[in-house]
Order: C-alpha cells, then structure tokens, then sequence
C-alpha cells in the first residue's frame, strides 16, 4: 500500500534530519523509547483507555474529557500519547494520564508492537489523527475507537477520488463526535453515518481554565491604575485601558505596536509566540523608546515600583497567557498572518472583544467570533478603525466583550455529549 511506503519514507527522512534539528531529534528519541516506557509502566492488570493527540492543542482538546472520565471512572487508567514534541515536552508530567509517551510512527511492526504492550480497552483520537495501522488493528481487535473535536472539509483527501484507498481509515471509528454540519454531511456522502455534532471539547477546557485562573501579583501591579476586571464584572470608568497581545509574530507586533505608539494613554502587555532574546529585541525596538519592562526581570528582583511607570510589559516566559487576559480590556490573539490564529477561546472567555490576522477560514471559532466580539483585520488600517472605535465608544467596547463571552460560554457542553454516548 501506497501509504505504508509513504510512512517508511517519512521515518528515513525523520531520521536523517534528526542529525541537523534539535526538535526533530527529541521525537526520534522518544519514540524510540516509547516501547521501553511502556514496558516499565504497564499495569497488566488495569484497564487502559487510551487518548492520543498530535500536539498540545488537541491535548488542550482532550484534556476535559481525561478529566472527566477520571471523575466519573476512576477503575480505568489513562494512556496518552503524543506525536509533537511541541505536546510532550509541555505536559510529560501532566497529572491527569498515568503513562505519557510518544506514539511510535504508523509501522504495522510499531502499531502491532504497541498495542500488544498496552491493550487498550478504548481510544480517542483528537481532532485530526488518523493512523491508518493502528487504526486498523484496534478495529480487528474489536476496541472501540472514537474521533473527538475532529472536523471535516471538502478538500480533505478522505473526499477526493485519489484518496478513497485511504478513506477506508474512516471506517475504523465507532464513532465521530465532530464540531459541525458539514463535517457530519460530508462524511453522510461516503456512506459514514455513526456521526454526532456536539462541538468543541475546547469550549469547555477554556471555562475549566478561567475558573483556575492565576492570579498574578506582577500583572495586577502594572496594570492597578487600569481598569482590573473582576472575575465577572469589569469596571470601565478608570484609565488607561489596558490591551493584551497574546501569541503574537512580527507582522502582528507590527500592526498594534504602530498604533500604541500613538496612543500612549493605554498600557498594553505583550506576549509573543516566540521568547526568544532576537525577537524580545526586535518587540522592544519596534517600541521607539516606550517604558518597557520584561516580566522575568521584575520576578526575580522582587522589585514592582517601576511596573506602576511602565507602558508595557513583555511576557518573557511561558505557562501565564491564559490568566494575562483576564487583565485586558481589548485582546489581539496572533498567527492569523502566518500559518493560522492561535488559541482565541483563551481570550474571549474574558468577556474581552478579540482581533485576530486573516488566515482564519480553518478554525470554526474565528467564524463564530466575527459576528460575537471578533474582528477580523487584514492590515494596519482595519485595525485603526476598529480600535478607535473601541476608544470613543466604551458602552460598544463592553457590549463587544460581553458577545465573546457569551459565544464561549453558549458553545460548552461537548465532553458530557461524547461521554453520554460513549460505552464505558
């Protein structure tokens, strides 16, 4: 089969440049050992339900229902497995699966391998993962397998005449719990109809998230002459006002950098995508001589009194963005000028309006946005017009806000629909 040799060729080529990217190399060596760590941590005993997600979005997908499945069904262990480093390496201690490892690329040798080591009693396949191997195997061992937060488009190769080989892939699930009526439909036109529509798991992992929010002592002093937003209310009279960028690249520093250079009388905190010390420079640059104040610095000299005469804060540090914008009264989530927009749930559960760059026709949520507290901006100009806006009319900018928040909140309620359904 085509895609076996595709998978064969991939693992070469992994292992290749394994030798020349740092990334790379530690996705290599974990799925290497991923057998080794299975082999130590098995409990031939337990009940394994496995979850695996490419990376650390669709974890974040995954995440409500681990938790509530260990809730509801604490006799089950849980397996999770990641394919990205850029997952791993972020929650390898997560406290809520009892054995975290790579997932070994899609052999039928690893996949046979694999499932021989763990014998799961069911699995869940976040959003976009479909190994075609595995898949197949778990279906011939009769384990139940279900596509959660998964979505569909016309352009998918499960849906063009070159793909229906590997469409058959489709046929492993027992279930599809997919985000829309499109992916339902589509999937109805190849003869698939074990489909429910409940969602995005996302919308409630951002509730979960607001309810544990931080509170951070460095942001509340920088921002304690702003307007501080409770944990529902946000009062509106005091100035400045204050503006959160979160995960933003340079072509979106660009953008709302040039405009609070020029409106001085907001503070805004900063939280690029990349902390590396090129691109730190390259944000404090582009702020032509502003008060700027690194977060790290002012966490390890303990010293706060020049935050309250600073206008911007640069996050230089991860794990904090979540918790940032419950500080702001105007979010800008980044990517929406590169490959596509980053997390704007994490924002708009603040009950704060959100810009966010044109690449955005993939993701469901910025279209629900655009007519809930969202706006799309395609340049400098859009986002001018709209921030003005914003600044002459603070009854629109709450009004705004509260739109957002309510889409957030309208939208939750996917992990009980998949667990109602799912046979545990």
């Amino acid at each position: 089969m085509i895609y076996n040799l595709i998978i064969y060729l991939y693992l070469l080529g992994v292992a290749i440049y394994s030798r020349f990217n740092e990334k790379v190399r530690k996705m290599w060596r974990g799925e290497r050992e991923a057998f080794r760590v299975l082999k130590e941590k098995v409990d031939p005993n337990a009940k394994y339900v496995w979850f695996h997600a490419a990376s650390l979005g669709e974890f974040e997908q995954g995440r409500p229902l681990m938790e509530q499945l260990r809730k509801e069904h604490p006799e089950y262990k849980i397996l999770l497995t990641f394919f990205s480093p850029s997952g791993y390496e972020v929650r390898k201690d997560y406290e809520g699966a009892d054995i975290i490892t790579y997932l070994p690329l899609d052999t039928i040798t690893n996949a046979r391998r694999f499932l021989r080591a763990v014998h799961p009693v069911m699995a869940f396949f976040i959003k976009y993962e479909f190994w075609y191997n595995y898949l197949h195997i778990l279906k011939h061992r009769n384990v139940p397998v279900y596509s959660v937060s998964s979505i569909f488009r016309p352009d998918q190769v499960f849906f063009k005449w070159y793909g229906r080989q590997y469409g058959r892939v489709l046929n492993c699930f027992t279930h599809f719990f997919v985000q829309n009526e499109i992916s339902k439909e589509l999937l109805g036109k190849i003869g698939i109809q074990n489909v429910s529509i409940v969602g995005d798991t996302r919308f409630d992992r951002v509730l979960q998230i607001k309810e544990t929010s931080k509170q951070l002592p460095i942001v509340e002093a920088f921002v304690k002459e702003s307007g501080v937003r409770s944990q529902e209310t946000v009062d509106y009279t005091s100035k400045p006002k204050v503006f959160v960028a979160g995960s933003s690249w340079q072509p979106d520093e660009e953008i709302f950098i040039k405009y609070f250079n020029e409106h001085r009388d907001w503070k805004f905190i900063i939280a690029p995508h990349v902390i590396g010390e090129d691109h730190l420079q390259q944000i404090e640059k582009l702020l032509e001589g502003r008060k700027v104040v690194r977060y790290t610095a002012v966490e390890k000299s303990a010293e706060e009194t020049s935050l309250t005469s600073s206008e911007v804060l640069i996050i230089d540090c991860f794990g904090l963005l979540s918790s940032i914008y419950h500080y702001g009264d105007v979010a800008y989530v980044g990517g929406g000028f590169g490959v596509g927009i980053h997390n704007l749930l994490e924002a708009a559960v603040w009950d704060v309006p959100v810009f966010f760059g044109p690449n955005n026709q993939r993701f469901q949520e910025a279209q629900g946005l655009k007519k809930s507290g969202g706006f799309e901006i395609a340049n400098y100009e859009d986002f001018e017009k709209q921030m003005n806006r914003f600044v002459a009319d603070k009854a629109y900018l709450k009004e705004q806000g509260r739109m957002a928040g309510q889409y957030v909140k309208g939208k939750a309620g996917a992990t009980q629909e998949v667990l109602k359904k799912v046979s545990l």
